[in-house]
């Protein structure tokens, strides 16, 4: 199947992404939201990305507008029933998340494929929650949406052939590298990363090396474009806890227990770049 119109639920950071990748691409995408304001804020952002490209020569005006007419805002679930395919991309909440394929599935055609920006949460966890498990998928983008190549996508128990290919087709049309992964618990980028970024913050905990010091041997030492410190601190702190969380409960498995200064630091309101301050201070 050929998706002609996708509908992505959420406003926050990943969603404005996936919105923004799927308007620039020429797919006429609706947005979900649970506010006008909250909606206002998601546009707001995406015209402030796009006219940065323009601003450095990676896309004209024009492209900029048609990109943005291309995006329909509203806060009323009844644009699925002209979805070919709905993302999910709210937090990681596994509730809410159930609650939403509920709806979803509720009022979306048969053909409609749901999927889930989820980072960490089984897809076949999800699938349960719908009539339709064949045509849940994993649709894993990584942030920045409109920079980061890959794509997980990642296959439940239940997924059909007809659905993972689908998939795999969207994601190239919207500029990235679609990665076949099967169903378990942080799939695979998730599981190998958030180890090390929760091993780098026992490290800082313990003392080990200041957190300069600690990204600087990731950076020179490994290769990595950005120490895991600082990455935590993109990715959000309190993601990062939700996803270990995930993985310690999933896998029964203490290697994956939250750093005590990981806890800390999401109590405190420390969350990363997105509230001006984690491990480094982006205030100034």
């Amino acid at each position: 199947m050929e998706v002609s119109r996708v509908v992505v639920v959420g406003t926050g950071t990943m969603a404005n992404g996936i919105v923004q990748v799927m308007g620039q691409s020429g797919l006429p995408v609706t947005m979900i939201g649970r506010t006008e304001n909250s909606l206002d804020g998601a546009i707001a952002t995406i015209r402030r990305n796009l006219q940065r490209s323009v601003d450095r020569n990676r896309m004209t005006s024009d492209e900029m507008d048609l990109a943005i007419c291309m995006i329909d805002p509203t806060t009323e679930y009844s644009s699925v029933a002209e979805a070919d395919m709905v993302i999910e991309a709210i937090s990681e909440e596994l509730d809410v998340k159930r609650e939403i394929f509920e709806r979803v599935d509720e009022l979306a055609p048969e053909r409609t494929i749901i999927a889930s920006n989820t980072s960490s949460i089984p897809i076949t966890t999800l699938a349960a929650s719908t009539g339709r498990p064949h045509q849940v998928i994993g649709m894993h983008f990584f942030n920045p949406v409109p920079a980061m190549q890959l794509v997980e996508v990642v296959r439940g128990l239940m997924t059909d052939e007809e659905t993972v290919q689908t998939t795999v087709a969207l994601a190239k049309k919207a500029g990235k590298t679609p990665v076949e992964v099967n169903d378990f618990p942080g799939f695979i980028s998730n599981r190998v990363l958030m180890p090390m970024i929760n091993e780098a913050i026992f490290c800082l905990m313990e003392g080990v090396a200041t957190k300069e010091n600690i990204d600087e041997v990731m950076k020179l030492g490994m290769n990595h474009p950005m120490g895991p410190l600082a990455l935590a601190d993109l990715i959000g702190l309190d993601v990062c806890l939700d996803i270990l969380e995930v993985l310690q409960r999933d896998f029964g498995d203490s290697k994956y227990r939250p750093s005590p200064l990981l806890r800390k630091m999401v109590a405190a309101g420390k969350l990363g770049r997105k509230t001006g301050e984690g491990f480094y201070n982006y205030r100034q």
